[in-house]
Parts: structure tokens; C-alpha cells; sequence
């Protein structure tokens, strides 16, 4: 707010600080600013002392500091209109001198200076909002390459000037709405920034931070490398949001209807982006689960000729083993055993009794994954009816919104055809006048001509009266 500051015919002691920052803040509370349509009206308040009363008054004063956060919201909400209305009718995208931007920027500046508690260092004391900004990296990592880029501009030696770069980014990333509602939320960690009755720590930058998803809609590419952000003087120009007493009421409601329907046309559209965007989510990870649904049924395709396979293998090593105990009851029977060979058979029969075991063993692990991969198919089959329902529902809420887009562009077709015909109009009765006012003079000369004529005769009686006396 120094920045707005006027230039005092003396200089102000330095030891008396607290009339100082007064004056610093103070000049923008003198005037109310308030909205009316799309105009800023400024009304001029009463004086308010800088030196403390010795006696209190039973007064109602105004609390300058909320008057000082009102103004700046109005003027947020002036400047981030004004810049949207003038992109969307520029129709490109904007570069580092177009001057709504640059006066966004300085309204920014200002939203973000106001409340910032001073931190004392070795060479003075210092003043900036690129400490509550760097939390945003803390918070929300995706931010974290903002900052880095910041950091590695070259040029930037201030916090201002990071700060002001900071900004800049956030708005061609198309994220600062976002980041400005996530500091805001954490106003645990701005109380080290910002004092208590800051705009950062009201409502008015809640309000603010909402006010900037509307820049979404606009495109920008600002080239920061041959640009001085340290030393820039951010001054608000009031004359490009101040009322002019020229304009016509009737014009002043069109445009204003006109106006509407073009920020409901937008935020439609950025809804419908939204929702386009989650539709293809959506889809990815359907066909992801698809592609996964696949694989899994492969897997169990295999499982099962693996059981399969195995239990066959039982099968084969019960009837071996069945068939040597026979053999075995035969050979004893037939003859005395020998003992070299019954040896021979036990082992055999021990090694074929673990092998079974051990395929037994195999194929309950072999039926367990079967089963889970049955429950999982199960689950997976219920996540991608439940996803194919909820792509329905975007669908045709998608459908829903490219119907209202449509509907919001013939209304505007409409204004538009409404006031051309308005103006073809206008046209015709300015040739009506034409034409009136051209037989007006048609009818004056004639009147003169006969006025005329009128006192020829009379003077001409007058001559025969005198002739005949």
C-alpha cells in the first residue's frame, strides 16, 4: 500500500513508526470504494486522525482497516472482470504489456501486502509475501516446480520480485486459484506471516481466491527474462474502473446482460473441460481394469490346467503305487522274498509316498489361488460395472452441459440479433429527422417567401389607395 502513498512535504521521523505505517495504509481509507454494475464508485470518508485521542469517543467510527479490505476485494473483483471481459473480446493470448494484466498483477500485489508483519534483519526491516507463497510447496507438491523455476530465474535478487514471478507462473500454469485456497485454508501457518486482521486471514481473501477460477478461461505466455520485477512501482490506475456519467442506462443493462451470459457461457465451459477431462480418467482406468481383467483371466486359464495337470499326476502316482503293492503280495507269495529287494521296494514306496504329498500340497496352494483369483475377478468385474455407471452419469451430464452451452449461445445470438435491429432502428429514425428537419427549413422558406410576397401586396394596395384618392 506504500505505493499509494502521497509524497509528504517533510520528511517523517523515523522513530515514530506507528504513525509511519499509519500514514502507509491510511490514504487508500479515506475513500469507500464500492461496486455498481461493472463501475468503481469512490466515496470520500471523513478524516481519521493519525494520533491517538487522549480521551475516547462515544462515536461509531469506521474500522479503516476492514474499509481498507473491502476496497481491496472490490478492486480484485473489478480487476479480475475487467481482464476477463477484455480476453475473451481480444480473443489471443495475452503477453507481459497488456495493461489489464499488468494492473491484475498490481491488485494482487496489494491483496497480498496488506496485514504482512514486519520481520526485522540485519539491514533494515523487511516486507514481503514470498514467505506465506512458499508455503504453497510445503502444502501441494505440484507447486514445487513453480518455485524451483523461480528460484533459478536469473535477475530476481528481492523476495519481491520472486513473489512477483511467482504469480506470474502460477497464472499461466492456470493453478493459482487453487494454490491461493490452499494457503488460505492454513491460516494456522499464515499467522507467522500476516496479522490477525490481514485480508490473507479474513473472508475477503477467501472470497478472492474463488474470484480467481475465472481466469482459468484465458490463456497467457509472459516472458520474465528481460523483465526488472524487483524494482517495479505497482500503483493501481483507478481511471480504468471508474464510472463515466456518459453512458446511458439502457446500453449499461444490455451490456450487462451480455456480460452474464458470456460468465455463464465460460463457466460452463470450463465445467464441461472438467468434465471431459474426468471422462477420460474415467476411461483410462476402465480400460486399465479391462487390461488387468484380461490378464487375470489368463492366469486362471493356466491355474486351472496347472490343477488340472496336477491331479492327474495324483492319479497316475496312486495307481504306481497301488500296482507295487500288489506286485509286491504277489512276489511274497510266490516266492520267498529277498531282502535286497524288499529294501529296494520300501524306499521306492517312501519316495512315491512324498511325492504325493508334496503334490497333494501343491494343489490345495494351486485350488487357495484359484479361489482368491475368483474373488478377485468377482471384485473386479462389480469396480467396472460400478465405473461403466458412473462414465453413464458423466456422460450425460456432459450431454446435460453441451445443451445449456447451446441454449446460452442462441440467448446470445439473440442480444445480438436484438440489438442490431435496435440499431438498424436508431438509424431509421435519425433518417426520419433528417427528412423532418429538412421540410421544416422547406416549410420556413416558403413561409418566408410568402411573408414576403405578403407585404409586397400590402404595399402595393397601399400605393393604388393612394392613387385613387
Amino acid at each position: 500500500m506504500s505505493d499509494l502513498t502521497p509524497q509528504s512535504e517533510t520528511p517523517t521521523p523515523t522513530s515514530d513508526k506507528i504513525t509511519q505505517a499509519a500514514r502507509e495504509t491510511i490514504y487508500l481509507c479515506n475513500f469507500r470504494v464500492s461496486v455498481d454494475g461493472e463501475w468503481l464508485c469512490l466515496r470520500e470518508l471523513n478524516d481519521i486522525s493519525l494520533t491517538p485521542d487522549p480521551e475516547p469517543t462515544h462515536e461509531d467510527p469506521k474500522d479503516p482497516i476492514a474499509i481498507e479490505r473491502l476496497n481491496l476485494m472490490n478492486m480484485a473483483k473489478l480487476s479480475i472482470k475487467g481482464l476477463i471481459e477484455s480476453a475473451l473480446n481480444l480473443g489471443r493470448t495475452l503477453d507481459s504489456d497488456y495493461a489489464p494484466l499488468q494492473q491484475f498483477f498490481v491488485v494482487m500485489e496489494h491483496c497480498l501486502k496488506h496485514g504482512l508483519k514486519t520481520k526485522k534483519m540485519f539491514l533494515g526491516q523487511n516486507k514481503s509475501f514470498w514467505g506465506a507463497l512458499e508455503l504453497v510447496e510445503k502444502l501441494t507438491p505440484e507447486a514445487g516446480e513453480i518455485t524451483a523455476s523461480v528460484k533459478d530465474l536469473p535477475g530476481l535478487k528481492t523476495p519481491l520480485g520472486r513473489g512477483r514471478a511467482w504469480l506470474r507462473l502460477a497464472l499461466m500454469q492456470k493453478k493459482l486459484s487453487d494454490y491461493m485456497k490452499t494457503i488460505i485454508n492454513r491460516k494456522d501457518l499464515l499467522s507467522e506471516f500476516y496479522e490477525a486482521n490481514a485480508l490473507m486471514m479474513e473472508e475477503e481473501g477467501a472470497v478472492i481466491a474463488g474470484l480467481l477460477v475465472g481466469l482459468n478461461v484465458i490463456d497467457a505466455n509472459l516472458c520474465m527474462k528481460g523483465e526488472d520485477l524487483d524494482s517495479q512501482v505497482g500503483v493501481i490506475d483507478f481511471s480504468m474502473y471508474l464510472k463515466d456519467g456518459g453512458h446511458s442506462s439502457k446500453s449499461a443493462e444490455g451490456d450487462g446482460q451480455i456480460t452474464a451470459i458470456l460468465d455463464q457461457k465460460n463457466y460452463v465451459e470450463e465445467l464441461n473441460r472438467h468434465l471431459s477431462a474426468s471422462v477420460n480418467n474415467l476411461q483410462a482406468k476402465v480400460d486399465a481394469l479391462e487390461k488387468s481383467n484380461t490378464k487375470l483371466t489368463e492366469e486362471l486359464a493356466v491355474a486351472n490346467n496347472r490343477i488340472i495337470t496336477l491331479q492327474e499326476d495324483v492319479e497316475r502316482v496312486k495307481e504306481e503305487s497301488s500296482y507295487q503293492l500288489e506286485s509286491r503280495k504277489a512276489s511274497r507269495s510266490d516266492s520267498a522274498p529277498d531282502g535286497q529287494v524288499l529294501g529296494e521296494t520300501r524306499k521306492q514306496l517312501k519316495e512315491e509316498t512324498l511325492l504325493r504329498l508334496d503334490v497333494e500340497k501343491e494343489l490345495e496352494v494351486q485350488i487357495g489361488m484359484k479361489q482368491e483369483m475368483e474373488l478377485s475377478m468377482k471384485m473386479l468385474e462389480k469396480d467396472v460395472c460400478e465405473k461403466q455407471d458412473a462414465l453413464v452419469e458423466l456422460r450425460e451430464q456432459l450431454e446435460d452441459l453441451r445443451v445449456i452451452n447451446q441454449q446460452l449461445s442462441h440467448k446470445s445470438q439473440s442480444v445480438d440479433t436484438g440489438s442490431k435491429h435496435k440499431t438498424e432502428a436508431i438509424a431509421r429514425l435519425e433518417e426520419k429527422i433528417n427528412q423532418m428537419s429538412g421540410t421544416v427549413k422547406q416549410m420556413e422558406t416558403s413561409e418566408k417567401h410568402v411573408v414576403k410576397q405578403a407585404r409586397n401586396l400590402n404595399s402595393a394596395a397601399g400605393r393604388l389607395l393612394q392613387l385613387q384618392q
